[in-house]
């Protein structure tokens, strides 16, 4: 070959550089096969293999012609898209999250792309044609060998299913040392779309002179006439020229009396013919009446603000009180942007809130609205991705992770309950806050965003005050509806004159009952899962506790268990002590459980219900509890944060609230704000309509500021009071947190690590932006132990990029000394 060809093949040798889904702070370069050089796309899906043997799926960041200096590029496996499905938009969205959060763009990509987007490897076994040793098998083994034989190849559940072995991973490995079968890994995409088989006649008998005589014709086979007429009755005789086409269901033919032998020979004889069709997943409107969205006085004066609002600011924070009606504000503004040709996405803080929210959206937007949330199956959310990319969705409704679609052209973000700390991500990276997402994509698209809430967060409204967002304020409720009246009920004196019900007071077990005789419905709040947070003996005062973490096991009545909410743990509760043997068992405190067993032993006649996350784990089951209590069916919601946030209920009259000191007191600097929020919006299930709403709030502390100001409805006294504290003490919004968490089995070697990195950050920073090291406020999560290091740095004074890349070299070069190697450094930007 000559230099002038080796010049050649050189220069039109393609290259791509791809993100993986793995955290690792590069893109990997592949090589394109020639056949694939014109057809990949930045933005398309490739399938490369990562280190020795596994198969991932990459999207491609770019295509050029330089192969990588320091390794051999591998060939692309597969190019899954001639279209891409990640756009340019998203690409620079993935990788502002991770510079700005501090992770890996590899990260970003696994959490924002669909399950189904992704493809799954699976070990395929077959038989080696080139085996001629069949006297060394066994019998076992002879069986498989005969049975790949007569087959392509087969999967392990497969071979399993059809091979009566007692061990038939030990039969699998015998084989393949010996040469007569061969495993491999088949690469397959997890997003199918979804197929229904149809029948219909053949086009010769859509005539009604021919439909009939074929009738005629099948008088002696009395069941395949009986086919015919079943078929006629979904498309009937008169509209089979026009509707014959579509055919029906081969399911629906399949009913009743039906017979299958048949509905097989009407097929085989050419009468009948079976085709497939793939349809949506999603939920259709079908045909729909588009509602009329008619606005009070007080809603009309909000939109016209926000508008006016937009001309001059990007960012525009709603404050409109519980029960304003704010979404019928945000319909209007949607309906606004939708008619401009613009996309819009609403935010919504909780899947809880999308149940009833959707149903009301769905009603005036129909199919150009799409529902996108963790609890939709992956093929259902990859429809959703689709949808966006071919146009069919104009307005999605979502949670945070609906951040990360494909959207081309938005014309509006709104972030419904913008202070919710549900809108950031914990665990895994990337640690994100999508109020703050949406706003970088806001920027980017030169979309609008509002932020909604009845009570904002203190960064949030501080930046309105500054003028860096536009406000708005809409303080009146909807229609005739007055909030409700707040009371504080003493604990201390209800304890101290003996009036306590199990854990209610008396004030509120007789309003209960009173709402009850009523036929009105009532929520108790209490923000703890589980019957009890802990069991505990009379005796020798022992405490069930979790093994690998630093925390008491809950216990909960239904399942009979003691259980960890931090690492999952379980086990059976204990009849008995398990370090003294007494019988002597009781349990301590309060959850959401206890308080409906306890409700069912005070109000036997009463319909009530629990609404937390032990018994929301499937689907429907949000839609189903709060579609029984929307109808009246039950007659008291026991639930946690969950019922607090945005749910709008015609006939709950009353509220009660337990324990709102412990949320009050819980070490946190944030924890006023939260109480306040938490409490106020909770406090607005009540009294929605005509009716009158009353909120009892159970205390042991009635004379807290906090308590104070909600029973006032004064937001801004409030945020006043805590705004100068936030100041003095130089915490957002005055400065941003960055709360770095550092992980090892071996409790020492984690604190040596966290001193150490403290140190390193003190030396370089300054010793007042450096917080810690200090035990985390569970040390021990998963047998790992825990220690925390803070930084505090003013937003005015440091370059917070420059700050990071100081921090990332210091975590580094501590991460590479040998006695470090083991230890985890988890990094939380803006930590809530």
């Amino acid at each position: 070959m000559d230099s002038e060809q080796v010049l050649f093949e050189e220069e039109i040798t393609c290259f791509v550089d791809a993100v993986l889904p793995v955290p690792i702070p590069q893109l990997f370069t592949y090589r394109v096969p020639r056949e694939l050089s014109d057809l990949v796309r930045v933005g398309s899906r490739i399938v490369v293999e990562f280190g020795k043997s596994r198969v991932v799926t990459a999207v491609i960041a770019k295509v050029h012609q330089s192969p990588p200096a320091k390794y051999k590029a591998k060939y692309i496996l597969e190019l899954l898209d001639l279209e891409p499905v990640v756009t340019s938009g998203q690409l620079w969205l993935f990788n502002w999250i991770a510079e700005y959060y501090m992770c890996n763009v590899g990260e970003v990509m696994n959490v924002a792309l669909p399950s189904g987007l992704k493809i799954s490897s699976q070990s395929k076994i077959q038989y080696n044609p080139d085996f001629a040793n069949p006297e060394l098998l066994d019998d076992d083994e002879k069986r498989l060998v005969a049975l790949l034989q007569d087959q392509d190849s087969l999967n392990y559940e497969e071979v399993a299913r059809l091979v009566s072995s007692k061990n038939i991973n030990k039969t699998i490995k015998d084989l393949t040392a010996k040469h007569a079968i061969i495993l491999f890994e088949e690469v397959k995409e997890k997003y199918k779309p979804k197929i229904v088989k149809k029948v219909r006649l053949k086009r010769v008998y859509e005539g009604s002179e021919e439909i009939l005589n074929l009738i005629e014709r099948l008088e002696k086979t009395s069941k395949q006439q009986e086919v015919i007429l079943e078929y006629l009755n979904h498309v009937p005789l008169n509209d089979l020229l026009t509707k014959n086409a579509h055919g029906v269901d081969k399911s629906l033919l399949k009913k009743g009396e039906i017979s299958d032998s048949s509905l097989k020979t009407l097929l085989e004889k050419g009468i009948l013919e079976e085709f497939e069709v793939v349809i949506s997943r999603l939920e259709e409107g079908g045909d729909f009446e588009a509602q009329d969205i008619q606005l009070t006085e007080h809603q009309d004066k909000a939109v016209n603000g926000i508008i006016d609002q937009f001309k001059s600011k990007d960012v525009v924070l709603f404050h409109g009180i519980t029960g304003s009606g704010k979404t019928e504000v945000y319909i209007d503004l949607v309906q606004k942007v939708m008619e401009g040709g613009s996309q819009i996405l609403l935010l919504l803080p909780e899947i809880a809130l999308t149940t009833q929210i959707v149903g009301r959206l769905r009603k005036v937007f129909g199919d150009k609205m799409g529902v996108y949330h963790s609890r939709f199956s992956d093929n259902e959310r990859v429809e959703v991705w689709k949808g966006i990319l071919e146009g069919r969705f104009q307005f999605v409704v979502g949670v945070r992770s609906a951040i990360f679609l494909p959207f081309v052209n938005l014309g509006l973000i709104i972030v419904d309950e913008e202070h919710e700390s549900s809108y950031k991500q914990f665990d895994p990276a990337p640690r994100y806050h999508a109020r703050d997402v949406s706003i970088m994509l806001g920027i980017k698209q030169n979309a609008k965003v509002l932020l909604g809430s009845a009570t904002p967060s203190l960064e949030s409204y501080y930046q309105a005050k500054q003028g860096k967002y536009g406000l708005v304020e809409l303080l009146r409720r909807f229609g005739d509806a007055q909030l409700p009246d707040i009371q504080l009920i003493d604990l201390k004196a209800e304890k101290k004159n003996k009036t306590m019900k199990l854990e209610f007071s008396s004030r509120l077990y007789q309003a209960i009952s009173d709402n009850l005789s009523k036929k009105e419905q009532t929520i108790i709040f209490q923000n703890r899962r589980g019957y009890a947070p802990y069991m505990n003996c009379e005796e020798c005062n022992w405490i069930g506790s979790c093994d690998q973490c630093a925390v008491s096991l809950t216990y909960h009545l239904n399942s009979g268990q003691l259980v960890c909410h931090y690492c999952g743990h379980k086990e059976s509760a204990p009849k008995t002590c398990p370090d003294c043997g007494s019988t002597r068992l009781k349990t301590v405190g309060v959850g959401t459980e206890k308080i409906e067993d306890d409700l069912k032993e005070i109000f036997p006649e009463a319909i009530i219900r629990r609404m937390d996350l032990d018994t929301t784990r499937t689907k429907n089951a949000y839609q189903q509890i709060i579609g029984e209590f929307e109808e009246g069916q039950t007659d008291i919601l026991v639930g946690t944060q969950m019922v607090s946030k945005g749910l709008d209920f015609d006939n709950v009259s009353l509220v009660g609230i337990f324990n709102a000191d412990k949320m009050i007191h819980f070490p946190d600097f944030r924890a006023g704000e939260k109480a306040f929020q938490m409490i106020t919006q909770v406090s607005g299930r009540a009294g929605r309509r005509d009716k009158h709403g009353e909120v009892l709030i159970q205390t042991g502390s009635p004379q807290n500021p906090i308590l104070q100001f909600i029973l006032n409805n004064d937001y801004v006294g409030f945020y006043d009071t805590e705004i100068q504290e936030r100041e003095a003490f130089n915490y957002p919004p005055f400065s941003r947190i960055i709360e770095i968490t550092i992980k090892d089995v071996d409790q020492v070697l984690a604190h040596q690590a966290a001193g150490r990195l403290a140190n390193q950050l003190a030396a370089r920073l300054g010793k007042d932006r450096v917080l810690g090291p200090e035990k985390s406020l569970v040390e021990r999560i998963r047998n790992k132990f825990l220690f925390e290091v803070w930084l505090k740095l003013e937003k005015d004074k440091l370059n917070i990029k420059a700050t990071k890349q100081l921090l990332k070299e210091e975590l580094v070069n501590l991460a590479a000394e040998k006695q470090f190697k083991s230890v985890q450094f988890v990094v939380n930007v803006d930590a809530v």
